[in-house]
């Protein structure tokens, strides 16, 4: 008998012993084990916060659809920075139309000195279908640096493209937040 009871007591701590380390094991699989991918930036139509950063440079927008996002992130990661950093770097990009004659009403000021685009940027494809295939875009470097000039929040750089026929502007732009 005394045999036996040794040979349980042996399984009995190997049991116990193997709990921890079985527990750890399967903690730090969860941990590693990827999860599902976030979907990439979802193309938003809001007005305010884009009346609000650049309508008194474009005028008031009264249709739009654009993406903000930051391009430090990969898209579709299924890592998230919930605490932006020091450096954080935010694209903003769309097509939005203006009211009636907005467009003109920018572009024909003669300090601006527009004239035609050459190929505009590509869009992320979330938004290719909202930028019409014949527009014919306008551009000024001057209207640039004054829509983003050195005082406006998170020292926006970047481009605002116009056609007047369809009274839309077209923009991408990057905020740096430092």
């Amino acid at each position: 008998m005394e045999a036996q009871r040794g040979r349980t007591d042996r399984r009995r701590f190997l049991l116990i012993a193997a709990i921890p380390l079985l527990t750890a094991g399967a903690g730090t699989a969860y941990a590693v084990w990827p999860g599902p991918a976030r979907p990439g930036p979802r193309v938003r139509t809001d007005l305010e916060p884009l009346n609000a950063r650049f309508g008194p440079y474009v005028g008031t927008l009264g249709e739009a659809h654009w993406l903000g996002y930051d391009i430090d992130e990969k898209p579709g990661s299924a890592e998230s920075r919930t605490v932006p950093s020091p450096d954080s770097r935010i694209r903003l990009v769309g097509v939005a139309r203006l009211t009636a004659g907005g467009a003109a009403a920018v572009t024909g000021k003669a300090e601006y000195a527009f004239a035609p685009a050459a190929a505009p940027s590509a869009l992320p494809a979330e938004l290719v279908p909202y930028a019409p295939a014949g527009a014919t875009w306008q551009h000024s470097r001057r209207f640039d640096a004054y829509a983003n000039h050195e005082g406006a929040e998170g020292r926006p750089s970047g481009e605002y493209l116009f056609d007047t026929a369809r009274d839309l502007v077209r923009f991408d732009l990057l905020y740096l937040y430092t």
